[in-house]
């Protein structure tokens, strides 16, 4: 994966795109466990929401580069 991705004439960082697309899929996946009742089973709902982008995202990096 190249370093800097050309949008529209602006370099951005490859993993700022990484990024934006974890952030997606932790969107979804906040949205099922919310569906699904799963935060009754957390004790810091937010930590954890934090702790899944962090997860989601370096698995993303780790794969793409």
């Amino acid at each position: 994966m190249p370093r800097e991705i050309d949008l529209f004439g602006v370099l951005v960082p490859g993993l700022l795109v990484i990024f934006f697309g974890g952030l997606a899929a932790t969107a979804l996946i906040d949205g099922l466990l919310g569906r699904l009742g799963g935060y009754r089973h957390v004790w810091h709902p937010a930590l954890f929401r934090l702790a899944v982008l962090v997860v989601v995202f370096t698995t993303a990096a780790l794969l793409l580069f």
